[in-house]
C-alpha cells in the first residue's frame, strides 16, 4: 500500500509540477518560432518532457558559474530544436538568453541564432546544426573528462556528457565514426538521448532506414535503453541506467514530434515551420497554457530556477576542494587554455636546427619539433586517422590513451578522418586538452565540415595534413591535393600553414599553439626539403618574409610556400647570374600576412616588380600577391610518377620556370 502511494504522489507530482514546466518549453518554443516565422518547433516540442527531467534531476550545473570546469555538459545535437535549449537556459537561471532575445529569436542581434552557437551563449557548449556533428564533438568532451580524470583524480574532474539527437544525427556517417571510437574507448561518461519520433523532413524515417538503431549501437559495444518520452517516471528510469551503466550510453525515447500541436503533432510538417496562429491558440487551449506570448506564470518560473539553483551547493562543494588540492592550480591552468611558462620557448631547440641544418621532410621536422613541446605541454593530446607512421604525430611523452589507460596522451582514431576531426572540436570546446590529430592532406575532404566547425568555434585544434602535394610521387592523382591548401585558405579565422624547413615547421606549430582561439592546419611534405633558414628570428608570425634579398637592382619577386621556397631559391640565383635582381618571399601562412599593415605588405610585394608565385597546387588565389605576374602552378590532377619527373611534368623547376619570367621580363 505504501508504494503505491508513493506512485501515486510522484504521478500526481508529474502532472502538477513537471508537465506545465515542459509546457514552458513548449510555449516558448512555438512562440519564438511564430514570431521569427522561421524554425523548428517539432522537436523542442517532442523533446520537452526528456529535456525537463534531465535538467531537473540528472544534468550537473550551476547557471551561476557557466563555466564551472566540473559541470556535466550537454550538447543539442539535433541543433536545428534551437529553442529547445534557449528555452532551457532561460528558465534554469542563466543570465542570458533573457526573454527578450527569445522575442527576437533568429534576428539579427539576437544570441539566439538558428542554431545554438557556443561564442553567444555561455550555456551553449558548442555550435551544432550540420547533423550528427554534436554527437562526435559529445565523444571527445567525454575522452577529455576521462583523461582529465585520469591525471586529476574523481575530487577535480568527475562528470558526464548529455546529448539529445535526433534521427538525422544517428543517420549521419560521422555519428558511425564517432559512436565505434566511444565504444572502443568504453567512454560511460556518456549518454545519448535518442529523439526517436520516426519523422524527418522527408516524412517518415521507413522511407530512408529500416536499420536496428539500438542493435547497431549494442554491437558497437554501447549500453541501449528505451523509454517512453511523455512518462517523466519512465525517462528517469531510463537516464538512471544510463548514468549507471559502465559503457556509453543510448536511450531511445520514444516522442511524437510537435508534442501539443493537436492537428500536426505527429507529422512531417512540425519538423521545420511555425505552427500557425490557429493551431497555436489550439495548442494552447489543448496544453492548458493560458499565459500570453512569452509569459511564465511566476510558480512555473520559480520551480524552473529551484532546479537550477540545486547545483550551487555541488558547486561550492568542488571549489573548495580544487582550492585544496596541490593540483587545483594546474587544472585551472589547462582549463583556461594557458601554456605552461616554458611551453612557447623553442629557442634552444630552434637553435640546435641551425647547429646541424637537417635535410628533412617536414612531416619529420614536425614529428621532431612535437617531440620538443609534447616534453614541455602536457595537454597535449595527439593521434591519427591509422596513419601514425605515416603523419609522425606519436612522440616518446604520447603513451596511448585507451579504455585502460585514460592517461595516455596519443589517440588511436581508426581510419575516422570526420570522426577524429569532430571529437577533437569536442576536446578543445571541453577545456584542459590541446587536441592535434593527423591524416593525408587529400583526405581533409573527408573531414573538412568539422575543419570549418572548428573555425566557426575558435577551437584551437591542430591538424597535421602530411602528404602535401604531388612531391608524395607514385600514389597518383587520388592521393595527391593539389586544390586543397587552397580550399582550406578559404575557411575564414583558419590559419593554414605550408612550412618550408625544419624551423618553419617549428615556428608554425609554436603559432598554431599560441592562437587559442583559431584552428590550424599544418600542411607537410612527405619528401625531403633541404634548409632554407638559419638564423633564429621568428618570421613566420608575419606570415611572409623576405628570405633572399636582391643583390642586382631588384625586377622580381619570387614567393613560394612548403616544398616550392628551395626551387624559388634556384629560380633567384639563376635570374642574379644574368643581372636581374630577384628577392624570394617565402609565403608560410597567407591569413598572418594579410593581417599585416599595408605598409609591411607593399614593401615586401612591391608595385615595381614582377611578382611571381610557385606552389605545388592550383594557382587560383595567388592573383590577389602577383596581380597581372606569374603563378606557377597546378591546374590539372597530377600523375603517377617519381616526385622529380612530376615537378618536371607540370613546370615546377627552374629550367621551366626562368623562361616564362624572362619572356614577361622583355
Amino acid at each position: 500500500m505504501p508504494r503505491v502511494q508513493s506512485q501515486e504522489r510522484q504521478m500526481e507530482r508529474d502532472q502538477t509540477v513537471l508537465t506545465p514546466m515542459a509546457n514552458a518549453i513548449r510555449a516558448l518554443a512555438m512562440d519564438a518560432v511564430e514570431a521569427a516565422n522561421s524554425g523548428h518547433p517539432g522537436m523542442p516540442m517532442g523533446m520537452a518532457d526528456v529535456a525537463t527531467v534531465l535538467f531537473t534531476e540528472f544534468l550537473k550545473y550551476d547557471p551561476s558559474a557557466p563555466k564551472w570546469s566540473d559541470r556535466d555538459r550537454f550538447v543539442l545535437s539535433a541543433g536545428h530544436g534551437s529553442m529547445l535549449i534557449y528555452a532551457l537556459l532561460h528558465l534554469t537561471g542563466y543570465a542570458a538568453p533573457t526573454i527578450g532575445d527569445i522575442r527576437n529569436f533568429r534576428q539579427l542581434g539576437s544570441p539566439c541564432a538558428g542554431h545554438p552557437e557556443n561564442d553567444m551563449l555561455e550555456g551553449v557548449e558548442c555550435t551544432t546544426g550540420p547533423l550528427g556533428q554534436g554527437v562526435a564533438m559529445a565523444v571527445g568532451m567525454a575522452i577529455a573528462e576521462r583523461h582529465l580524470n585520469a591525471t586529476f583524480g574523481s575530487e577535480l574532474v568527475d562528470h558526464k556528457t548529455w546529448v539529445i539527437a535526433g534521427d538525422g544525427c544517428l543517420m549521419e556517417g560521422v555519428n558511425h565514426e564517432a559512436v565505434g571510437l566511444a565504444g572502443t574507448l568504453g567512454l560511460g561518461n556518456l549518454n545519448v538521448l535518442w529523439d526517436d519520433n520516426k519523422i524527418t523532413i522527408d516524412g517518415d524515417t521507413s522511407l530512408s532506414t529500416t536499420e536496428d538503431i539500438l542493435a547497431r549501437y549494442a554491437a558497437s559495444g554501447w549500453h541501449t535503453a528505451s523509454c517512453d518520452g511523455h512518462d517523466f517516471a519512465d525517462i528517469a528510469r531510463a537516464l538512471a541506467e544510463a548514468a549507471a551503466d559502465p559503457r556509453p550510453s543510448l536511450v531511445s525515447c520514444k516522442t511524437v514530434i510537435g508534442k501539443g500541436a493537436p492537428n500536426k503533432q505527429g507529422g512531417h510538417n512540425v519538423h521545420g515551420s511555425p505552427l500557425g496562429k490557429s493551431e497555436i491558440e489550439a495548442a494552447r487551449e489543448y496544453l492548458g497554457w493560458t499565459s500570453a506570448p512569452f509569459e511564465i506564470p511566476a510558480d512555473i518560473l520559480a520551480n524552473w530556477r529551484a532546479a537550477g539553483a540545486r547545483g550551487a551547493t555541488a558547486r561550492a562543494a568542488w571549489e573548495a576542494r580544487a582550492a585544496a588540492h596541490p593540483q587545483g592550480a594546474e587544472l585551472a591552468r589547462r582549463m583556461a587554455g594557458e601554456l605552461p611558462a616554458d611551453g612557447g620557448a623553442q629557442g634552444a631547440y630552434i637553435q640546435s636546427l641551425i647547429d646541424n641544418s637537417p635535410t628533412v621532410a617536414t612531416r619529420k621536422s614536425s614529428e621532431m619539433a612535437l617531440e620538443a613541446m609534447t616534453a614541455v605541454i602536457p595537454e597535449m593530446v595527439g593521434g591519427s586517422a591509422d596513419l601514425t607512421g605515416s603523419n609522425n604525430t606519436k612522440t616518446k611523452s604520447t603513451g596511448p590513451l585507451t579504455k585502460d589507460s585514460y592517461g595516455g596522451r596519443y589517440v588511436y582514431y581508426g581510419i575516422r578522418e570526420f570522426g577524429m576531426a569532430a571529437a577533437m572540436n569536442g576536446m578543445a570546446l571541453h577545456g584542459g586538452v590541446i587536441p592535434y590529430g593527423g591524416t593525408f592532406l587529400v583526405f581533409s575532404d573527408y573531414c573538412r565540415n568539422a575543419v570549418r566547425m572548428s573555425a566557426l568555434q575558435h577551437t584551437r585544434v591542430i591538424y597535421v595534413f602530411t602528404h602535401d602535394s604531388i612531391g608524395l610521387g607514385e600514389d597518383g592523382p587520388t592521393h595527391q591535393p593539389v586544390e586543397h591548401v587552397m580550399s582550406l585558405r578559404m575557411i575564414p579565422n583558419l590559419l593554414v600553414f605550408r612550412p618550408a624547413d625544419a624551423i618553419e615547421t617549428a615556428e608554425a606549430w609554436s603559432l598554431a599553439l599560441a592562437n587559442a582561439h583559431r584552428p590550424t592546419v599544418l600542411a607537410l611534405t612527405r619528401q625531403n626539403l633541404p634548409p632554407v633558414r638559419f638564423d633564429t628570428e621568428f618570421k613566420s608570425a608575419k606570415g611572409a618574409y623576405r628570405l633572399v634579398s636582391a643583390s642586382a637592382p631588384r625586377k622580381v619577386v619570387l614567393m613560394a610556400t612548403g616544398s616550392e621556397v628551395a626551387i624559388a631559391m634556384d629560380v633567384a640565383k639563376a635570374l642574379e647570374a644574368e643581372g636581374v635582381g630577384a628577392d624570394v618571399v617565402s609565403f608560410p601562412c597567407w591569413e598572418l600576412f594579410d593581417e599585416q599593415d599595408e605598409a609591411y605588405r607593399a614593401d615586401l610585394l612591391p608595385a615595381d616588380a614582377l611578382k611571381v608565385s610557385i606552389e605545388a597546387g592550383v594557382t587560383l588565389g595567388w592573383q590577389k600577391y602577383v596581380g597581372d605576374g606569374i603563378a606557377v602552378g597546378i591546374d590539372s590532377f597530377g600523375a603517377s610518377a617519381p616526385a622529380p619527373a612530376l615537378y618536371d611534368h607540370f613546370g615546377l623547376t627552374p629550367d621551366k620556370i626562368l623562361p616564362r619570367i624572362k619572356a614577361r621580363l622583355s
